[in-house]
């Protein structure tokens, strides 16, 4: 059983490391590189829709299980250490739903489709 809980410990950081880059991307005290970053992490982490999708075996969860994470190391390593632990706290402190984002949506959406144009344009030609 501690292994289980060493796992839901892990879940529970990395959603209040997620909403806290999503509220550090919107701070102004952020320098610009480390909002770019938190912020795409954010958007991708927060949509609702996988850029590989859970049901292909193993790839679809190899995003949720390091893409998603790697990029959550790359931005905390970037914001001033400060900053993070009041966004932190914000996070923890948070009592509205996680914020979801159809931005990120749609950017996957273009991408399936701009990947499916590009198949149909390849088969065709």
């Amino acid at each position: 059983m501690p292994a289980f809980e060493h796992v839901r410990q892990w879940a529970r950081t990395l959603r209040r490391d997620v909403l806290a880059l999503y509220l550090a991307a919107h701070d102004p005290r952020v320098p610009w590189y480390a909002k770019a970053v938190a912020a795409c992490v954010a958007v991708y982490a927060l949509s609702p829709i996988d850029l590989i999708p859970d049901f292909i075996p193993i790839l679809g969860y190899l995003d949720d299980l390091v893409l998603v994470p790697l990029g959550i190391w790359l931005a905390i390593r970037l914001i001033p250490p400060s900053l993070l632990e009041e966004h932190r706290q914000a996070a923890l402190e948070r009592h509205q739903p996680r914020p979801m984002s159809w931005v990120g949506a749609a950017i996957i959406l273009s991408l399936w489709g701009l990947a499916g144009g590009a198949v149909v344009w390849w088969l065709t030609h």
